[in-house]
């Protein structure tokens, strides 16, 4: 659970697959050249480790910014997905009624997953939340209780509206998220397009195109995003700039600095200087 007291504009940042929900105030992000405000009427799903930038515009002592942020368990996830689809695959099986599933019984594989997801708060997403945070600060309970708990809030997820984004991205068909899986873990390296369709079994040009669907972005372009955020992150944080660029595949000085300033419109040093090293990135 965090809270936000003060008004912090929109920084580079990586989002990780999670969820985040907003009880009070609001919350801005902006992917794919989209700025989006977002507040107790929905919640974020990100299924994939993404570049993103994000802040909290109206953030204040007397109207705080609260909120729950939780770390998808890719494992359970995976398994809930796969589980759900066996499930809605036998269903169909017997059922020629499309109507039987109200979403449910949509075939994954009629779109790519998408990184993010802005979903309605619904009932079930509420109450399955409402229950899990009921354990916060009994041990007990949470180590009785917090693994069926967060399956029902996955489960929620997946029937939801960020559902089939989440089918997606850890159901069958989920290729493109274990290739920034793949990405994500080797940003300090020298990375092909063709390494990273082979990882995942495709063609360059079919890798190329189902990529761009899911991100917006091209492969390049995406480990180029990813780079700089996590590298403006670390500035922020007050890590030497040389450094920052080294630990994000830069070997380069001169190369990181156009690209930064050509990304965020401050040289690298200049953004050190301007970031307060407390800055929300979540």
């Amino acid at each position: 659970m965090f809270r936000v007291t003060e008004s912090v504009r929109c920084a580079p940042a990586v989002y990780e697959p999670s969820i985040t929900a907003i009880v009070n105030g609001r919350k801005e992000a902006v992917w794919d050249g989209t700025r989006r405000i977002y507040d107790c009427s929905e919640y974020i799903c990100c299924t994939m480790s993404m570049p993103v930038e994000t802040g909290t515009p109206c953030a204040s002592i007397e109207e705080p910014l609260l909120g729950v942020y939780i770390r998808l368990d890719v494992k359970m996830m995976t398994e809930i997905a796969l589980e759900l689809e066996n499930v809605n695959g036998s269903q169909r099986r017997l059922k020629t009624d499309d109507s039987y599933s109200a979403g449910l019984g949509s075939n994954t594989n009629d779109s790519e997953p998408q990184g993010f997801s802005l979903a309605h708060w619904d009932l079930a997403f509420t109450d399955a939340l409402y229950r899990l945070l009921q354990l916060v600060g009994n041990d007990t309970d949470v180590h009785m209780l917090a693994e069926s708990r967060l399956r029902e809030l996955y489960y929620a997820v997946l029937k939801g509206g960020a559902g089939q984004a989440t089918r997606g991205a850890f159901g069958v068909g989920n290729e493109i998220a274990r290739s920034i899986k793949f990405l994500s873990t080797c940003l300090h390296e020298v990375v092909t397009i063709e390494d990273i369709a082979d990882q995942v079994g495709m063609s360059r040009a079919v890798f190329h195109r189902k990529f761009k669907q899911a991100t917006n972005m091209s492969p390049i372009q995406f480990v180029k995003a990813m780079r700089l955020n996590k590298a403006a992150v670390k500035i922020a944080s007050g890590i030497n700039v040389n450094v920052a660029a080294m630990e994000v595949g830069y070997a380069s000085s001169s190369q990181f600095s156009r690209e930064f300033r050509r990304m965020y419109g401050l040289s690298p040093k200049q953004w050190s200087q301007h970031q307060p090293h407390h800055t929300y990135q979540r």
